[in-house]
């Protein structure tokens, strides 16, 4: 989500890549909600942040989402200008109904868009 909406709203100004510790496909209810307000990450393919890492890419700012369980298990990229810590929930990890877990979702999805337009206002 936050790599859709950076790209999305960034006004060509970032370009923005994804990629876990363990790639997965994009999560059901993730692709629900986003498809809801126009995004389609349908077709989205996982990527591997280690692959990015043994690319040896360099990037300006990195933005871990993942929750505080796992921040520390992110690898640190060479170069790297700044990192950013914004821990958000994971949707694979919510209970409920499925219409509750897709309010929780609808909730992570707007907090992401929200911290994304704040933080290009900042750079």
């Amino acid at each position: 989500m936050a790599e859709t909406f950076l790209n999305a709203l960034g006004g060509g100004r970032f370009e923005a890549e994804s990629a876990g510790l363990e790639p997965r496909d994009v999560h059901p209810l993730v692709v629900e909600v986003m498809k809801e307000i126009g995004f389609d990450l349908s077709n989205k393919k996982p990527k591997s942040v280690l692959d990015f890492y043994k690319q040896g890419r360099l990037y300006h700012h990195v933005i871990f989402v993942c929750d505080k369980r796992t921040e520390e298990q992110c690898p640190i990229f060479p170069g790297l200008g700044k990192r950013h810590s914004w821990p958000f929930q994971d949707p694979a990890k919510l209970g409920g109904t499925h219409e509750e877990k897709l309010k929780q979702t609808r909730k992570i999805r707007d907090e992401i868009k929200a911290r994304i337009e704040r933080w290009i206002e900042e750079v």
